[in-house]
């Protein structure tokens, strides 16, 4: 792998042919090196990934595999897959040859997260063991890899908790007594009682609400990503939606809005991020002594409110904006067995008046 010294600039730089992904024969020049080593390593690297199969690293593929998300993803959840990967993926496998990883290797992987002192969460377990399967099946797809050697060795962790964290209605109106900050009291009024996600909830302008049909337009979500505010597009398709909202909190919104100065309709209506979020509810917490969830637990907390009243599955998958109901019943489906025992009830009330009403005629 010859590389070149340019005498002029004093740097080194690397010349050399290879074969594009269509076939075509091409030459690649790059220069600024500071020494000869660097530019070879360029050559072979850059070779690495133009042929690449079975044989290039781990490390290899991961560039490639996020050269590929980095044009598909949102800039947030790009960021976040980055982290997972170079924190728990890239230090196990990064200089390991792909097709010389075998699902015992995976498994070696799965069993230092799972004694690690940390402790981390089942979601979080699930979340890291998805991240390299993924991975892999790029492989598979794109880089003649035979197989996916994390789906053949098996997961680990859960898809969901063990337990769900929620506040009632009663612990809500507690919590919510504490909190004196206007804006944050209003964003937690609408989080409890519509069940939207804190980036839609943030990327609210007074335009997406109609005080007269009484519903709030969610179709864009809120980001913060290296110091600057994003509105992107929501989450998944579904979650664009209309919701309604009852009369007591159209009035708060609307006297919330008339307090604002210099305040144009297209703008954000809360201009905070999900920290102030975080910060004020710690602070209602303390002061009222109710426990501590999420900011996410509150969309919890309208799921099992309106389960609570009965409502559909179907209803409550389409007011939270969910892909498909089988995802409101993988995340709620514990919270609805208390509900067999008044099914039976009502199932035994209405044989009884059914014969009450035979043996009168």
């Amino acid at each position: 792998m010859p590389v070149y010294k340019d005498e002029k600039r004093g740097t080194w730089y690397a010349k050399f042919n290879y074969t594009d992904w269509t076939g075509v024969i091409k030459q690649k020049l790059k220069r600024g090196f500071k020494t000869q080593r660097e530019a070879k390593a360029y050559e072979r690297d850059f070779l690495s990934k133009a042929n690449a199969g079975p044989e290039m690293t781990f490390g290899h593929l991961v560039e490639l595999y996020m050269e590929d998300c980095k044009s598909r993803l949102k800039p947030t959840t790009y960021e976040n897959k980055e982290y997972i990967i170079n924190l728990k993926i890239l230090p196990y496998f990064k200089n390991l040859q792909l097709n010389a990883i075998e699902p015992a290797t995976v498994r070696k992987w799965q069993n230092e997260l799972l004694t690690d002192e940390n402790n981390y969460s089942q979601t979080y377990l699930k979340t890291v063991n998805n991240q390299l399967s993924a991975i892999f099946n790029f492989a598979v797809k794109y880089y003649r890899l035979p197989s996916n050697p994390a789906r053949i060795c098996g997961s680990m962790g859960k898809k969901n908790a063990d337990s769900m964290q929620f506040w009632t209605s009663e612990e809500f109106n507690k919590f919510i007594s504490e909190v004196h900050k206007e804006s944050a009291r209003i964003m937690f009024e609408i989080l409890f009682w519509t069940g939207i996600r804190s980036g839609e909830l943030l990327a609210l302008t007074s335009n997406d609400f109609d005080f007269v049909s009484l519903t709030i337009s969610v179709n864009k979500n809120y980001a913060r990503h290296q110091n600057q505010d994003l509105i992107l597009e929501p989450k998944t398709p579904k979650s664009k939606r209309i919701i309604t909202i009852p009369q007591f909190l159209a009035d708060k919104v609307q006297e919330y809005i008339s307090k604002l100065y210099d305040y144009e309709p297209h703008e954000r209506l809360f201009t905070y991020t999900k920290h102030y979020l975080n910060h004020e509810m710690k602070r209602g917490c303390a002061k009222s002594g109710i426990k501590k969830i999420r900011i996410h637990d509150l969309r919890h907390s309208h799921a099992s409110l309106l389960i609570e009243l009965g409502f559909s599955p179907l209803l409550i998958s389409e007011r939270l904006g969910h892909e498909n109901i089988e995802t409101t019943l993988q995340t709620y489906s514990h919270l609805y067995p208390n509900k067999h025992s008044e099914v039976a009830s009502r199932l035994q009330k209405l044989m009884l008046e059914t014969t009450n009403d035979n043996s009168e005629k």
